[in-house]
């Protein structure tokens, strides 16, 4: 009499919900991650708004959005929402936006890792396995950053942007790119007013005496290399 052959369980998926407000990326991303074996994603939306709604009606494992969303919300204070929603849940970061500004500030937030969109499939894979992991995720090039600057500390320039807020850091990038109040105001959903005063804000933690020597080392800094253009 033959032995009894044991059934292999069918290996877990993860339930993901992506938040981006690019439809094809969220299309291209889903059919990546449904076609692994422990992947499924569950949900996609395209903001806070959305993402918030989304955790309250069905359970997930791990988030990945985007920084640029377009409802005045960025990735980061997504992230930050959703683990005060749900503290278990799992984010990972996965933007444009240039780690090196961004990334500290979603780890801080909560995130579990941060990864750029010009990545590889690879690399995305195996970021998102990190995070389920509970291992935080960040380029070797972030990891020496974050290194180096634990152990010599952060240069001028890091500690100037470090003491923005999250939406003075948002507004800062739009201004490096020239766009004016009026155009900052409507991509953020917000007044004229509440952009003037962030950038007021901005001017004096930075010390700057006007908005034209604030308007050039925000340029600068996109020269440097430290803001990602805008998508």
């Amino acid at each position: 009499m033959k032995p009894a052959q044991t059934r292999r369980s069918p290996k877990k998926k993860h339930r993901i919900l992506i938040v981006d407000d690019h439809p094809l990326f969220r299309r291209g991303l889903a059919d990546l991650l449904n076609g692994e074996p422990d992947m499924k994603v569950c949900g996609s939306v395209t903001n806070c708004i959305e993402a918030m709604a989304a955790i309250k009606k069905d359970p997930f494992d791990l988030v990945v959005a985007d920084i640029g969303l377009g409802d005045g919300a960025d990735g980061v204070e997504t992230t930050k929402q959703l683990k005060a929603a749900q503290p278990d849940i799992r984010v990972l970061i996965l933007s444009v936006r240039d780690e090196t500004i961004y990334a500290s500030r979603a780890l801080r937030a909560g995130a579990g890792g941060y990864i750029m969109k010009r990545e590889s499939t690879v690399s995305v894979l195996a970021a998102l396995r990190s995070v389920f992991s509970d291992v935080i995720h960040l380029s070797p090039a972030m990891k020496e950053r974050v290194i180096r600057n634990h152990v010599h500390g952060s240069s001028e320039h890091g500690v100037a942007l470090d003491l923005l807020t999250d939406r003075e850091l948002e507004v800062f990038h739009f201004i490096g790119h020239g766009f004016h109040v009026r155009k900052i105001a409507s991509d953020l959903g917000l007044s004229r007013k509440t952009i003037e005063a962030h950038r007021e804000h901005i001017k004096k933690k930075l010390d700057f005496k006007s908005s034209r020597e604030l308007a050039r080392f925000a340029v600068q800094s996109l020269v440097d290399g430290q803001l990602a253009p805008v998508i």
